[in-house]
């Protein structure tokens, strides 16, 4: 059994040896636990930093490409490189290195594919009062998208099994972490939560500039999640909304028009016949998305596959090549 730690880095040269150090070197019921950075177009010497330490692979973007592609590319070598278990941390030493053995042992035990770690969010003291509000409610939204129950779900601490890290996609660039959660939630794949600590904070945030931005690109991130994966129900619900509109306004005119009092109020029909005709239009739209939604659930099972004698080719590579340098 194989566990690679893999950490997003951009420019943390004076963070890494920090969380690097804190990793565990052993876990009961892995045989090897590996490390990988994915370089995100550093400009100081993190690699230089995470070479000198021991680190096992580092996968290099020479521009700054953002978190979610960081996570996708690092899941990508983690699996070519054999992983059974790969465990996403932060280069900041935001989380308790010592609490992965608690994110990879509902894995090992076969009780779920996801485990995301929850940070004491309330306890927290760098968190501002406004920041945890938003964190609660942030993770509530995810909650009602995914339908998991899931009580941190902005939280970068969390291990993937190899069959969930085959089936990860995500299309957004700002963050994987509440994308993830709702795939893996529409999906029916097996996730769960378990608590966490928290070390003191070492550097700002740099997901974000301001609070506003975090909230607008989150509720962002959700909503195109919810698109992909629950396309009918979006469209119906919109649709559904400009119809009664429609409607009320209709009855409104049918009110006056029986009362005998139906002129001057035929910018009413015109409206309740848009509303309605708009409402239609919505549903239709989302049928439409639906059948598309369908066709990327088979676009995705045929990924998995391909994804699967990829890796597991590669690792058998690996391993022929091993024998013949013995």
């Amino acid at each position: 059994m194989k566990l690679i730690i893999q950490i997003p880095c951009y420019n943390e040269a004076e963070t890494l040896r920090i969380a690097l150090d804190a990793l565990p070197k052993k876990i009961e019921g892995i045989d090897t636990i590996e490390y990988l950075i994915i370089n995100d177009g550093s400009k100081d010497n993190t690699v230089e930093v995470a070479k000198a330490w021991g680190v096992n692979y580092v996968v290099n973007f020479k521009t700054n490409k953002g978190l979610a592609k960081g996570f996708m590319a690092g899941l990508d070598a983690c699996l070519r490189n054999g992983a059974d278990i790969i465990v996403n941390t932060d280069a900041d030493n935001q989380y308790c290195g010592a609490d992965i053995e608690k994110l990879v042992r509902p894995i090992l035990e076969g009780k779920s594919d996801i485990v995301i770690g929850e940070r004491p969010i309330d306890a927290t003291e760098h968190f501002s009062p406004l920041k945890k509000k938003l964190q609660h409610f942030g993770s509530w939204v995810v909650r009602k998208a995914s339908k998991t129950n899931i009580p941190d779900a902005p939280s970068g601490f969390r291990a993937y099994s190899r069959e969930a890290a085959m089936r990860m996609n995500v299309v957004n660039e700002y963050t994987y972490t509440l994308e993830t959660i709702v795939q893996a939630g529409r999906n029916k794949m097996a996730i769960s939560s378990v608590p966490i600590r928290t070390n003191e904070e070492l550097r700002p945030s740099r997901l974000f500039n301001s609070m506003l931005g975090y909230v607008k690109k989150s509720m962002l991130t959700i909503l195109r999640a919810l698109l992909m994966y629950r396309p009918l129900l979006c469209f119906t619900t919109i649709g559904g909304i400009l119809f009664l509109g429609g409607f009320a306004v209709g009855v409104r005119f049918l009110y006056y028009w029986f009362s005998g009092d139906s002129a001057g109020h035929v910018q009413s029909l015109i409206l309740a016949s848009t509303l309605m005709l708009s409402g239609v239009s919505t549903f239709v739209v989302g049928l439409q998305a639906d059948i598309i939604a369908a066709n990327r659930k088979l676009l995705e099972d045929i990924q998995y596959h391909v994804r699967k004698l990829d890796y597991d080719g590669a690792c058998e590579r690996q391993e022929e090549l091993a024998e013949e340098e013995d």
